[in-house]
């Protein structure tokens, strides 16, 4: 079974500031680090960092090559990644507080410029049995869903960042669905974390692979920071609780949460394992400052 990832690839840039900047307010940085970065490419490297074969597939600049390598030295198969010379690698400017939590201003770049035929001579690669991971930083998620499913593949979706047009999407054909709370509610109108679970599985309905284990309906993932996680899918609902740490820097947190679920559960994992290990590497990822750089390597 292979994972693929088909998801943004960034150029972080990070400032290190005492509060986050207020509408009108100009404030003084305490220091900027520069990082690989995008859900997509955090997810993949999580994936690769916890076991799983994982292909990316994304598009970047001329500029954006070195990340590339980053990639590749975390274990991630790169070659289906492409290098347009007419744009720019998306970037990301963050902003973290003392607190360590964090702003994030996204520009699209490259990851905007993904083409159907690209969608299509990637999704050609993988068959039955294969996983598609995807979040909301690309342009084309839709037809990539489809693509994936006409082709035997389960999908996993995190729509994050998460915009009106997401209702939109065929959700019904995605095995996964992981969100947060406030994606959770922008999604089916309901604000109690409990009571969103079974509308948001009611939205999916993938039947196949390494989600739904051949079980009509997908299954849902609500992740709650501090709160830990809540799941429902396979007749059972679990609440998995976080793990207490000292926050640093709550970049990639979710991202490497879902990497190490995903991975745990194409390894045949239960699911109480699988929410065990994915909560225990975010503690492990928020105590370290950085994206990409504070995902642990499983052990």
């Amino acid at each position: 079974m292979r994972i693929l990832n088909f998801g943004s690839l960034n150029i972080d840039y990070v400032h290190r500031v005492e509060h986050i900047v207020r509408p009108g307010e100009t404030i003084a940085g305490a220091s900027l680090d520069v990082f690989a970065g995008g859900k997509g490419a955090n997810q993949s490297v999580a994936l690769a960092r916890a076991g799983a074969d994982v292909a990316h597939a994304g598009r970047v600049g001329e500029d954006g090559r070195w990340i590339l390598e980053k990639l590749r030295g975390a274990g991630v198969d790169v070659s289906l990644i492409e290098v347009d010379p007419e744009v720019k690698t998306g970037h990301a400017v963050i902003q973290v507080d003392a607190e360590g939590e964090n702003a994030i201003l996204l520009h699209g770049g490259a990851n905007q410029a993904v083409s159907p035929e690209q969608v299509s001579r990637v999704i050609s690669k993988f068959g039955e049995g294969d996983v598609l991971l995807l979040q909301n930083e690309i342009n084309g998620v839709p037809d990539l869903i489809r693509a994936a499913v006409d082709q035997g593949m389960s999908v996993c979706l995190n729509p994050a960042p998460m915009t009106d047009d997401v209702r939109g999407w065929p959700l019904d054909k995605l095995s996964l669905l992981i969100v947060n709370e406030t994606e959770g509610e922008a999604l089916c109108g309901e604000a109690d974390p409990w009571a969103m679970l079974p509308r948001l599985q009611a939205m999916t309905g993938g039947e196949s692979g390494v989600a739904s284990r051949g079980r009509s309906g997908g299954e849902v993932l609500v992740t709650r920071g501090s709160q830990g996680v809540l799941y429902l899918g396979q007749g059972e609902a679990i609440h998995q609780t976080a793990i207490e740490t000292d926050v640093v820097d709550t970049t990639a947190a979710g991202d490497t949460f879902i990497g190490y679920f995903l991975a745990s559960r194409a390894q045949g994992e239960t699911v109480e394992a699988c929410l065990t290990k994915a909560v225990a590497a975010a503690a492990l990822c928020v105590s370290k400052a950085g994206a990409m750089d504070s995902i642990p390597t499983v052990s």
